[in-house]
C-alpha cells in the first residue's frame, strides 16, 4: 500500500466516563470508514479522557479488554489507534495507545517521558514504558510517541532511525497545562514541523478538545506530510480530520533533506560514553 488515507480523530471526551468514550470511538471510526480511511487516531488517553487520576487503578484495562475487541469489529479493515490506561501484568498503571489493525494484530506503545511539572502530574499514576518499536501496516512502518515523548528530541529521531515512515502522536495538550507564560500551542507548532520536516516523518497529530476544571484543551489536531506541510488542521471543536500519504514523498523528502541517511547512531553513543567519563 504506498497511499495511506489517515484521520485524526478530535473528539471531546468525558472524564472516567468508558461507555460514553467508547460511544464517541465507535460513532468517529464509523465517519472515518465511510470516507475511506485506512488509519483513524485517537487523542492520548481518549477512551477514559486525560483526566482519569485519581481513579487510574479503577479504570485501567488490560489489552484484551471488550472494549477493543468491539472497536476492532467496527473498524472492519480499517486499523485505530486509541488511548488508554493499561493495568499491565505487574499491576502498575501506563498511560498507553493501543494500535489495532485490520488484521487483528494489537500492540501497545507505553508513554516512555512522563511530565511532572506545571498541572502535569503523570509521574505519580503511571510507569513509564521502555521500547519504542514501529509497527507494520500495510507497507508502512508505524511508530507512536504519546504527547511529552515527543520532547525528548531523542525520541522521534530513534523512531525515524528503527524505520518509521508515519508518525502517530496522540496528545492531551492544554493551554494552562505548563504555566501561563509557556505558549503551548505555538510549542507544538513549532515540534511538530521540526519533526516531520528533520526526519521526513508525516505526522498524525490528535489532541483533545473542550475544557475540564482548570484544563482548556486547545484542539488544533493536524494531519502534517515528510516535509514538515499541514495537509489538514482542526479548531477547537469535535472534528474528524481526513488526508492522504504517499511513501514516494516521505522517500523524496528523505533524498532532498538526507538527514537519516547521513544519522550517525555510533557517533551519539561515543559522545554518549565520553560525557559520562
Amino acid at each position: 500500500m504506498t497511499r495511506l488515507r489517515v484521520a485524526a480523530a478530535q473528539i471531546e471526551c468525558r472524564p472516567g466516563d468508558l461507555a460514553a468514550n467508547l460511544g464517541l470511538h465507535l460513532e468517529a471510526i464509523g465517519a472515518a470508514r465511510a470516507a475511506g480511511v485506512d488509519l483513524v487516531v485517537f487523542a492520548e488517553l481518549s477512551l477514559t479522557d486525560y483526566l482519569g487520576a485519581p481513579d487510574c487503578a479503577a479504570l485501567a484495562l488490560p489489552p484484551d479488554a471488550a472494549p477493543f475487541a468491539e472497536i476492532a469489529a467496527a473498524a472492519g479493515p480499517m486499523a485505530v489507534s486509541l488511548g488508554f490506561i493499561e493495568r499491565a501484568a505487574d499491576g502498575r498503571c501506563h498511560n498507553a495507545q493501543a494500535l489495532l489493525a485490520g488484521d487483528g494484530g494489537r500492540t501497545v506503545h507505553r508513554k516512555l517521558n512522563l511530565p511532572g511539572y506545571g498541572r502535569l502530574t503523570e509521574t505519580r499514576h503511571y510507569a513509564g514504558g521502555d521500547r519504542l518499536d514501529p509497527v507494520p501496516l500495510g507497507g508502512w512502518s508505524v511508530a507512536t510517541l504519546i504527547c511529552a515523548d515527543a520532547w525528548n528530541p531523542a525520541l522521534p529521531w530513534l523512531a525515524a532511525l528503527r524505520g518509521a515512515d508515519l508518525l502517530a502522536l496522540p496528545t492531551a495538550s492544554a493551554r494552562s497545562a505548563v504555566g501561563a507564560e509557556f505558549d503551548n500551542p505555538g510549542g507544538w507548532r513549532t515540534v511538530l514541523a521540526h519533526t516531520a520536516l528533520v526526519y521526513g516523518l508525516p505526522t498524525v497529530f490528535v489532541n483533545h478538545c473542550g475544557t475540564r476544571g482548570a484544563l482548556d484543551f486547545w484542539g488544533g489536531s493536524r494531519i502534517l506530510d515528510a516535509d514538515g506541510s499541514v495537509l489538514a488542521q482542526a479548531g477547537e471543536g469535535p472534528e474528524l480530520l481526513v488526508a492522504d500519504l504517499a511513501l514516494a514523498r516521505v522517500r523524496r523528502a528523505r533524498d532532498l533533506l538526507p538527514t537519516m541517511r547521513d544519522a550517525d547512531p555510533d557517533l551519539i553513543a561515543r559522545l554518549l560514553a565520553a560525557s559520562a567519563q
